[in-house]
């Protein structure tokens, strides 16, 4: 039952729908809707009418920038990286000897050596990933030059599948296209935001100078203590500095903090633990 005739325009383009299938005329109730959506053709306004919607609108969205979350997630890592390869490494010499220049010389070169290839092999993973992205969007700008009208017809079937009417689907896939009909495909089709693609070489700094950060921490408490207790104050400021890492990269990635803490605490104690049983063998036998 309708209230009235409808006043919609339907869609300009030819119905592509399945042969028998008929051309639905209701849809959602659109009230609250960006005008945009609301009433068809006649209402499509200009991105800055935007500014008519209530404040709270905007107040709860999320940040999703894959680039900052993708320098968040480098730096954590190499930092957690950083501490635990630095560590292992220290603690494993300082079991086989008191010899503070073997330490510093042994901590220094595992500490470069690490943060370079930590960079290296970010930069390698985030450059194939960025590669991956900018062969999507050739390939969706080549179609989108050849065959508009059946990828505008794609769009409006990916917001069907959302949930939207048909007429609705292809209102709104209509006025995407016009406003950016590659940022638009790359959204909804391949999940990728044209202005916000990944960089590798940002994700490559961040991993290398944190990795660098993080295994100072290390190297300094097994160096500065007397020889005594370097082992006791370094596995202590290690696991506290992990600890906090395994924390910060819960709270990054949104996960539970204890989960992610313990397993920080387990990889670090363990790693230290098996590198100090291998140089107190090799102190043995030396």
């Amino acid at each position: 039952m309708t209230d009235g005739p409808s006043t919609m325009p339907t869609a300009s383009r030819p119905n592509t729908t399945s042969p028998g299938a008929t051309t639905e005329t209701s849809g959602p109730d659109t009230a609250g809707w960006p005008a945009a959506v609301q009433g068809g053709r006649e209402s499509v306004v200009d991105p800055a009418s935007d500014e008519e919607l209530p404040p709270h609108a905007s107040a709860h969205l999320l940040s999703t920038s894959v680039s900052r979350l993708n320098r968040l997630r480098a730096s954590v890592l190499g930092c957690n990286d950083g501490i635990t390869s630095t560590a292992g490494l220290v603690v494993g010499v300082a079991a086989a000897t008191t010899s503070t220049t073997a330490l510093a010389l042994a901590g220094l070169s595992g500490l470069v050596a690490g943060s370079l290839s930590m960079g290296g092999g970010e930069f390698t993973s985030v450059q194939a990933q960025r590669d991956s992205q900018e062969a999507l969007l050739r390939t969706q700008r080549a179609e989108l030059e050849t065959i508009p009208d059946e990828e505008l017809d794609e769009l409006a079937h990916l917001y069907r599948r959302r949930g939207l009417s048909l007429r609705l689907a292809r209102e709104v896939a209509t006025e995407l296209t016009a406003r950016d009909a590659l940022a638009a495909h790359a959204e909804a089709e391949l999940g990728i935001d044209v202005n916000d693609l990944l960089n590798p070489l940002e994700a490559s700094l961040a991993s290398a100078l944190s990795y660098l950060l993080g295994g100072v921490l290390p190297l300094l408490a097994v160096l500065l203590p007397p020889a005594a207790g370097r082992i006791y104050v370094c596995v202590a400021a290690v696991l506290g500095s992990l600890a906090f890492t395994g924390y910060l990269a819960a709270r990054v990635g949104a996960a539970p903090a204890g989960r992610a803490t313990l397993r920080n605490l387990l990889v670090g104690g363990g790693t230290m633990a098996v590198t100090y049983a291998i140089g107190s063998v090799a102190h043995v036998l030396v």
